[in-house]
């Protein structure tokens, strides 16, 4: 059986328990235990250490764009409220600059598309699995502020490394997508990374994570896709230049991406950040010649698990648009802007920095 039509049939599996309170299905073999867990204490004490608390990226981001705005059609139009939920990527743990974070550069990257000041929210915390979404969600929908025009979500790496049931995972992250979606938030997840790429961890083991990662990404898409939110496949952390690059795209641990290798992270997910708020100039019509496609959910949902970058995006009924959109980098200047003063501090949020991820 191919590995495709295998990946889509198992996701379809794990998404249906998450829907309806299945248990949870194993995706390792009995056989394999023991030699799998030797594996993973000794990744643990390799990599994922050594790492200080991520720096706070809240703030205003875009702010020159403010005369802009009271300028234009809509002078009394507030900023963008973009919210981000999520583990240690999406803290940006590894970095030390508050601007080197995902959350700062979409923040950033989002303004300077929007020609619109953009309001960030980070509430990811390091260490974080998928039960601890719903805490998140309910930071940014406590009814003091105003609900997120848009959230990125990025999670998963911690469930597998925790061996979380993939079910229980799935069920976790679409309950937190859902309320986000009910507050009127547009969504885009950032599905499980591919853990096979990591240095320090050796076969069998390499094998094992670079399977159960993409089987719980395409499990992921399924089920948020329903939801009417968008998936970017993070997969090998965006692979030609993590794999060409490693020493320069993943930080100190060789666990965690470098500040390049988060703004090559952030210049993905940044198209379908856009195209969620009708942004990007690429609509959502299909280019046969970027290999774009219109297929069912779960066969969408394997393939982009095996092509990091790929967006899946709802079309109608049972099918999916499989979208390879073009990366445009920013300025620079865009790109290293930090917040205003309001909300640029540099202290550490809460963080359990126990396990990568």
């Amino acid at each position: 059986m191919a590995p495709g039509v295998s990946r889509a049939r198992t996701a379809r599996r794990i998404a249906a328990g998450a829907a309806y309170g299945g248990g949870g299905l194993g995706l390792v073999g009995v056989a394999a235990v023991g030699l799998v867990l030797a594996e993973v204490q000794f990744a643990k004490r390799t990599v994922g250490t050594g790492l200080g608390d991520p720096p706070r990226a809240d703030g205003l981001y875009g702010s020159e764009f403010a005369a802009l705005v009271a300028a234009g059609p809509d002078p009394d139009a507030g900023p963008l409220r973009l919210g981000m939920l999520g583990d240690s990527t999406a803290a940006g743990l590894g970095v030390r600059r508050a601007r080197q974070t995902p959350a700062a550069l979409l923040a950033s990257g989002l303004a300077a598309v929007a020609e619109r000041p953009v309001e960030l929210r980070n509430v990811a915390l390091s260490g974080a699995m998928s039960d601890d979404l719903d805490r998140q969600a309910g930071l940014l929908l406590d009814g003091e502020l105003p609900p997120p025009d848009v959230c990125v979500i990025m999670i998963g790496a911690n469930d597998v490394t925790r061996r979380m049931p993939p079910t229980q995972s799935v069920r976790h992250l679409t309950s937190a997508v859902r309320r986000l979606r009910l507050a009127g938030a547009e969504v885009v997840v950032g599905t499980c990374p591919d853990l096979g790429t990591i240095e320090p961890v050796y076969q069998p083991l390499r094998w094992l994570a670079r399977r159960v990662s993409r089987q719980l990404a395409a499990a992921q898409t399924i089920g948020v896709v329903a939801l009417g939110a968008r998936t970017v496949s993070m997969g090998d952390l965006l692979g030609p230049e993590f794999a060409a690059n490693p020493r320069e795209m993943f930080g100190p641990d060789s666990y965690h991406p470098s500040a390049e290798g988060y703004a090559t992270a952030a210049m993905a997910v940044l198209p379908t950040l856009c195209a969620a708020l009708s942004l990007w100039p690429e609509s959502d019509r299909l280019e046969v010649a970027r290999d774009e496609d219109m297929l069912p959910v779960a066969k969408a949902a394997s393939a982009a698990a095996g092509q990091a970058g790929t967006e899946v995006t709802p079309a109608r009924g049972p099918w999916a648009l499989l979208k390879h959109r073009r990366r445009r980098r920013l300025p620079a200047e865009d790109l290293a802007s930090a917040p205003a003063s309001r909300g640029a501090s540099t202290s550490p949020p809460r963080a359990d920095t126990s396990y990568p991820g």
